[in-house]
């Protein structure tokens, strides 16, 4: 028995690892989180194995269930819809339950957002904190924000495009009109990483739909 937690592409599905095509092509299962997105990356690879839907809403029950079958000598992989799973997704919870119940672990490593964006924004990446997405609610936004303006090292977050404009105005407002960089449908047709003054972002995704998630770099050299 044994869990895969398998890396897949963030956009381009022709970034897939050889090894990771291995592993989805030899378990039992697959957990994702939605079964459409998953089906797509396996059809582009024929590769056809039983879907089960483990998220957000669901990750208590299903966790129990997935857990059940690992125990009973099935090998499982764990996916999310992009990037390496347990990174803000609820996938961190289902590896805690498998390593309590002693099944063995095993990691496939490949695309990250995070990472390409990081990367991407030339700012120092020696030493970095990432917080995944930050409150919807303004007020602790805004608290998070100031936290985060306290550390002497570059800041790495995701924000939901409905969002990014009152992101960035609260970026605007607590850090002033620093420098920072915004990725955006990395590896697609539309990919965008723009590196430019808080107010420009602003008055560029006031005027343009934003569409795709966003990671926000925000480097150590840009807070006075």
């Amino acid at each position: 028995m044994a869990l895969y937690i398998v890396s897949t592409p963030i956009g381009n599905l022709k970034d897939i690892t050889l090894r990771a095509l291995e592993v989805l092509k030899s378990v039992d299962f697959i957990a994702c989180e939605d079964t459409r997105v998953t089906a797509r990356l396996l059809s582009r690879y024929n590769i056809q194995k039983p879907l089960i839907s483990y998220h957000s809403y669901n990750k208590l029950q299903q966790g129990n269930l997935l857990i059940e079958k690992l125990k009973s000598g099935q090998s499982g992989a764990l996916v999310s819809d992009s990037g390496t799973p347990g990174v803000s997704d609820p996938g961190s919870l289902l590896i805690s339950q498998a390593i309590e119940a002693g099944i063995d672990i095993s990691v496939i490593p490949g695309p990250s957002a995070l990472l390409a964006a990081l990367s991407a924004s030339g700012f120092p990446s020696d030493n970095f904190y990432f917080c995944g997405f930050l409150s919807s609610k303004a007020n602790r936004r805004k608290r998070q924000l100031e936290e985060l303006k306290k550390l002497k090292t570059t800041v790495v977050f995701y924000e939901a495009p409905h969002r990014i404009l009152k992101t960035l105005n609260d970026i605007l407002e607590i850090f002033g009109d620093i420098e920072i960089c915004l990725a955006r449908e990395m590896t697609k047709k539309f990919e965008e990483i723009r590196r430019e003054k808080v107010s420009l972002s602003l008055h560029h995704f006031s005027k343009t739909p934003s569409r795709g998630e966003f990671v926000i770099v925000i480097g150590k050299t840009s807070k006075k």
